[in-house]
C-alpha cells in the first residue's frame, strides 16, 4: 500500500500569499527500509529535521497552508533535484559533471546521513530510486507548485517559507570568535531567491522574539529556494534553518523540556510572516 507522500493542512480561509513547507521532517520509516539499512533507527534519524513540522503546524490558523513531507530525508531528499542521482549508490547511473552534493552522498536518494555514515550495505537499483522519486518526490513538488500557483491567482504573489533545522555543531564557526552563535539562518541564495523587502520582514519577525539571526552562512538554500525563488516574477522562496538545540535533545531525538514554549515563540514569528503576504501588506512591499 502506497504511503502518503505528504501532509497538507489548509486554512479555513486562505488570506495570505505565504506558504509554509517542511521537506525534511518526514518520519515514516517503514520496516522494509529499516531492515535494509546498515544503521539503527536512532542513527538513521540523525539527518531528519525532527519536529520542525510541529513547530510550524499552526500556520493554517494564521491563514497560510502548511505542507510537510511524509517520507524521511534518508529515504528521499525533497530538497534536491530529481536528477541528482548518486552513481556510488544507484546501479546503472553514469557519472556526470562534478556535484559536491552527490559526491558527499547527499543526492536525491541519500547514500549517507549526518557525519557521512553510510545508510546501505550496497547499492540500490535504478528502478527503486525512480519509484521513490515518482511516489514521493514528484507528488510533493506537484503540490508545492499548485500552492504557489494558487497564491499567484489569489494574491498576485507567492512567498514560500522552506522550514528546516540545523545541528548545533553546524554553527561552531559562525559569527565573531568568542561571540554568541546565531539561532536562525535565513537563506535567500544571496538575494537571488527573494526580494530584499521580503527577507528583511522575515528577519525582523525572528529578531523581534530575541532570536539571533544571520543570512546565508552557512546555509544559503538548496534546490527548493533555487528552483522556486523568482523574485522578478513576485515569487519568493526563503529557507529557514533553526538551531535544533533550542527545542530538542539532538542525542535522543526527543523534544526538550522547553519545546512548547519555543513553539509558542515560533507561532508569533509565523503570525508576523503570514501578515507579509496579506493583500494590504503586499502593496506596501511592492512600493
Amino acid at each position: 500500500m502506497q504511503r502518503p507522500p505528504f501532509v497538507l493542512t489548509r486554512p479555513g480561509m486562505r488570506n495570505t500569499s505565504v506558504i509554509f513547507a517542511s521537506p525534511h521532517s518526514g518520519r515514516d520509516y517503514h520496516a522494509g527500509f529499516l531492515q535494509r539499512a546498515a544503521l539503527d533507527t536512532q542513527a538513521i534519524r540523525s539527518s531528519e529535521d525532527a519536529f520542525v513540522d510541529r513547530l510550524f503546524d499552526m500556520a493554517p490558523v494564521h491563514g497560510a497552508p502548511f505542507l510537510s513531507a511524509g517520507a524521511p530525508r534518508a529515504f528521499v531528499d525533497l530538497n534536491r533535484a530529481s536528477d541528482e542521482l548518486d552513481p556510488a549508490l544507484i546501479e546503472g547511473v553514469r557519472r556526470v559533471a562534478h556535484s559536491p552534493r552527490i559526491a558527499s552522498g547527499l543526492g536525491v536518494i541519500p547514500r549517507v546521513v549526518a557525519n557521512g555514515r553510510p545508510i546501505y550495505r550496497g547499492k540500490i537499483s535504478y528502478d527503486e530510486a525512480q519509484a521513490r522519486i515518482a511516489g514521493f518526490w514528484r507528488p510533493y513538488h506537484d503540490m508545492l507548485q499548485t500552492l504557489i500557483e494558487e497564491s499567484h491567482s489569489l494574491f498576485d504573489e507567492a512567498i514560500l517559507i522552506d522550514c528546516h533545522s540545523m545541528p548545533h555543531e553546524a554553527l561552531e564557526n559562525v559569527g565573531p570568535a568568542g561571540g554568541p552563535r546565531p539561532d536562525v539562518v535565513i537563506g535567500d541564495r544571496f538575494g537571488a531567491a527573494a526580494s530584499a523587502t521580503v527577507v528583511e520582514r522575515i528577519e525582523s519577525a525572528f529578531s523581534a522574539t530575541g532570536l539571533r539571526v544571520v543570512r546565508n552562512m552557512p546555509f544559503a538554500g538548496a534546490y527548493i529556494t533555487q528552483h522556486y525563488g523568482r523574485p522578478s516574477r513576485r515569487q519568493h522562496a526563503v529557507q529557514i534553518e533553526i538551531d535544533r538545540a533550542l527545542y530538542m535533545n539532538e542525542r535522543t531525538i526527543q523534544p526538550a523540556a522547553g519545546f512548547h514554549a519555543f513553539r509558542k515563540l515560533i507561532e508569533s514569528v509565523v503570525a508576523e510572516i503570514s501578515a507579509i503576504g496579506r493583500p494590504d501588506e503586499i502593496r506596501v512591499a511592492a512600493e
